[in-house]
C-alpha cells in the first residue's frame, strides 16, 4: 500500500491554524456540520440512484451511525451515501473549494477567536472537526467505484492518502478526540446535541456506544437519536423558533441566524410545500458570476437537486430553504425541470410571495427591512433590470440614501420632497457612497436644496436604462447635460459672462482639443473649480467606466463636457491670465491640469500620471520664484 503526502492550500492552512489554535465557545457545532454533511451525501446517492439503478443495489437504507469508544478516544461518524474517490478527498478536503476563498481570506480580521466565527458562511465546515480532534481519519468509497481510499491528517500542514478496504459505499470519519474534548464521548452529551441541532435530519440517525453495564446482554447499545421527520412537512404550530433555525443552519450550510422564514403549503391544482429563509448575512458566493440559487428541490420529501436555476430567478439567489413538490416525477432529471410547466407554476408562485413577504415587512417592520435591504437590496435590485413583470413591485420597495440625509428612503418618499414646480427626480451614479457625496456635480444641487439620489450599485445604472421614469416623473443624472438650475425669476438681474471667462474658455478649447468635447461655464458648481459632465446625449460617466472595467466597450474614453466655476478664484485669476499676449502657451499646463484635476474629482487618474506629476511639480516651482 503506498502512502501519499500532500500538503494544504494555504488558504486551508491559515484556516486549521485557527481551529487548532482557538477557543471556539460552541465547538460542538462539528457534529452539525458532519451530520449535515452525511445527510446531503445520502441525498446526493439517492438522486443518482434515480437514473442509475446500479448504485443503489447495495446501499440499503440510507442512514447515519454516530459510534462512539472511550476505550480509544474516538468518534466515528458514518454514512452510506454517495462517497469519495481519491479526487473527490483532494478537492473537497484539501481545499476550499468554493467562489468565496478569496472573500474569506480578506474577511479575516487577525482575531482568532472572531475568525472562527467566519467559518460557516464559507461553506469550510469540515475543518471544525479540529477544534475538537487532534487527527482524523476519513475512509471513504465512492458509489459505482471498487477502490475505497483513507484521508488523515492532524490539521497541522499536510495530509495523507492511501488506498485501503471498505465494504460498502459511503464515508467514515474517524476523530481521535482530544484530552480538552472528552465530554463529546459521553452518550448523554452527544444525544443532546444530536437533538439541538439535527433532529430534523430526515435519515435515521442511530448512536451506538459499547454497554458499560455489565448485566447487559449486548456488548453495545444501539439508540436512534432524531425525530426523522420533514421539518417542513410538519404544521407550522409545532415548530419551534429554534427548530427553524437550526434546520436553517443546516439547509444553508451557514451559522448566521436566518432573518426572516417564510413557511407555508400551497394547495390546490398544484400543490407544494415551502420552507425559505433570509440570511442575516450575505453568502460569500452572493456575488458568485454564475448567480446561481441555492433553494433545495424535493419531490414527495425525496432530494432532487439544489441547482435548479428553473425555481426561482438568479435576483432571489440569498434565499435558502427547500421547496417540495407532490405533483413532479421522482425520476425527473435536471433537464427535465427546464420548461417544464409545473417549475414554472411554482417559480412564479413563489416568487411573487418571497416579494409579497417583503412589502409586508417594509410596511411592518420598516427598520428590519432596511436592515434587509442593507445586505441584500443590490442583489434585489437585478429584478428591476430583469424581471419585467415585476421590475415595478420591487422598485416600489426599494431603498436609496440622498442628500436629504434621511436615512434609507424610497421613491415614493424622494417625490413627496420635491420642490414646487419640480418635475425631475435627480440622481448621482458612484462606486460608494462616498465617492457620490464628494463629487462637485453635487454642489449647485446643494446649494438650491434640490434633492439628488446617491445609486452606488453597479446594476442601478443598468435598470435606469429600462426605466427612465417613476410615476410620471423622468429620472436624470447631474452628471450629464446643462444642470436646469437657474431661478427664472431671479436670474433676470444674472451677471453677464466676463470676457475673462470668455478667454479662459477658448484658451481651454485651444489647449485640450478633442480631450474634452466642449468648454462651459456651469451653473451646478459652486465650491469646485471644474468638472466633467456627459453630454446630454452621451453615455453617462460611471456607466462607461463599468463598461470599460467588464471589458464590454472598446475603444479610448469618450470626450466629455468640461465646466468652469466662473466664481472660483483660481478660474478667475486664470482668466486674467486668458487675457494677455501669449496665454494659449503660457496655460498649457495649467489647461492640462485643470482637466485632470476634474479626471481625479471623478475617480480617474489622469491621461498621464508622470506627465501629470511632472506639470504640477513645473507650477508649484515657479510660484515659489
Amino acid at each position: 500500500m503506498t502512502t501519499e503526502k500532500h500538503g494544504f492550500e494555504a488558504e486551508v492552512s491559515r484556516l486549521l491554524h485557527m481551529m487548532v489554535h482557538s477557543v471556539y465557545s460552541e465547538r460542538e457545532i462539528f457534529l452539525r456540520e458532519l451530520i449535515s454533511n452525511a445527510s446531503d451525501a445520502c441525498d446526493k446517492l439517492r438522486y443518482e440512484g434515480l437514473t442509475n439503478a446500479d448504485l443503489l443495489k447495495d446501499a440499503g437504507e440510507f442512514s447515519i451511525d454516530i459510534r462512539l469508544d472511550k476505550e480509544t478516544n474516538t468518534l466515528t461518524i458514518s454514512d452510506n451515501g454517495i462517497g469519495m474517490n481519491k479526487e473527490d478527498l483532494i478537492s473537497h478536503l484539501g481545499t476550499i473549494a468554493r467562489s468565496g476563498t478569496s472573500a474569506f481570506m480578506e474577511n479575516i480580521s487577525g482575531n482568532e477567536k472572531k475568525d472562527v466565527n467566519l467559518i460557516g458562511q464559507f461553506g469550510v465546515g469540515f475543518y471544525s472537526v479540529f477544534m475538537v480532534a487532534d487527527k482524523v481519519e476519513v475512509l471513504s468509497r465512492k458509489a459505482g467505484e471498487d477502490a475505497a481510499w483513507l484521508w488523515a491528517s492532524d490539521g497541522i500542514g499536510e495530509y495523507t492518502i492511501s488506498s485501503a478496504e471498505k465494504a460498502g459505499n459511503g464515508t467514515s470519519i474517524m476523530l481521535h478526540i482530544k484530552d480538552d474534548a472528552k465530554e463529546f464521548l459521553d452518550v448523554y452529551r452527544l444525544r443532546n446535541i444530536i437533538k439541538t441541532y439535527s433532529d430534523h435530519i430526515t435519515l435515521p440517525i442511530t448512536l451506538i456506544s459499547k454497554n458499560e453495564d455489565e448485566k447487559a446482554e449486548e456488548e453495545e447499545t444501539t439508540e436512534k437519536v432524531n425525530d426523522g421527520t420533514a421539518l417542513w412537512a410538519r404544521p407550522k404550530s409545532e415548530i419551534t423558533d429554534d427548530q427553524y433555525k437550526e434546520f436553517y443552519h443546516h439547509v444553508a450550510h451557514a451559522y448566521d441566524d436566518p432573518a426572516t422564514t417564510i413557511h407555508y403549503r400551497a394547495e390546490g391544482k398544484i400543490e407544494y410545500t415551502v420552507l425559505l429563509f433570509i440570511p442575516s448575512q450575505q453568502p460569500m458566493d452572493l456575488f458568485d458570476p454564475a448567480r446561481k440559487t441555492k433553494v433545495k428541490l424535493y419531490v414527495k420529501r425525496v432530494f432532487i437537486t439544489d441547482d435548479c436555476e428553473d425555481l426561482l430567478p438568479s435576483y432571489l439567489r440569498f434565499m435558502r430553504g427547500v421547496v417540495d413538490s407532490e405533483d413532479l416525477p421522482l425520476n425527473i432529471s435536471r433537464e427535465m425541470l427546464q420548461n417544464n410547466p409545473v417549475m414554472r407554476s411554482i417559480k412564479n408562485a413563489v416568487t411573487k410571495r418571497i416579494l409579497s413577504e417583503l412589502e409586508k415587512k417594509a410596511d411592518k417592520d420598516p427598520d428590519g427591512f432596511n436592515e434587509f435591504w442593507k445586505v441584500f437590496g443590490s442583489v434585489l435590485k437585478e429584478g428591476i433590470y430583469e424581471d419585467f413583470e415585476r421590475r415595478d413591485q420591487i422598485l416600489k420597495i426599494s431603498r436609496f440614501e440622498t442628500t436629504a440625509d434621511k436615512g434609507l428612503s424610497t421613491l415614493d418618499d424622494y417625490v413627496s420632497r420635491m420642490k414646487k414646480g419640480q418635475d425631475t427626480i435627480y440622481y448621482i451614479t458612484a462606486d460608494s457612497l462616498a465617492a457620490a457625496k464628494r463629487s462637485p456635480q453635487l454642489e449647485g444641487f446643494k446649494a438650491k436644496k434640490i434633492e439628488v439620489i446617491y445609486f452606488t450599485d453597479p446594476v442601478d445604472e443598468f435598470w435606469l436604462q429600462m426605466m427612465p421614469e417613476y410615476d410620471g416623473k423622468k429620472f436624470a443624472s447631474v452628471t450629464r447635460g446643462s444642470a436646469d438650475l437657474d431661478d427664472k425669476k431671479k436670474d433676470k438681474k444674472k451677471k453677464k459672462q466676463t470676457p475673462e471667462i470668455d478667454a479662459l474658455i477658448g484658451v481651454l478649447k485651444t489647449n485640450l482639443g478633442e480631450a474634452v468635447k466642449d468648454v462651459r461655464v456651469s451653473n451646478r458648481l459652486t465650491d469646485s473649480a471644474v468638472c466633467l459632465v456627459a453630454d446630454d446625449n452621451d453615455m453617462d460617466i460611471h456607466l462607461e467606466r463599468i463598461l470599460k472595467m467588464h471589458n464590454k466597450l472598446e475603444g479610448a474614453a469618450s470626450a466629455r463636457v468640461m465646466e468652469i466655476n466662473a466664481d472660483n478664484p483660481l478660474i478667475k485669476a486664470l482668466g486674467e491670465q486668458a487675457t494677455r499676449d501669449g496665454s494659449v502657451d503660457a496655460l498649457k499646463d495649467a489647461s492640462q491640469i485643470l482637466l485632470d484635476q476634474a479626471r481625479i474629482m471623478e475617480g480617474d487618474l489622469p491621461d498621464d500620471p508622470v506627465a501629470f506629476a511632472t506639470r504640477l511639480s513645473t507650477i508649484m516651482t515657479n510660484s515659489f520664484k
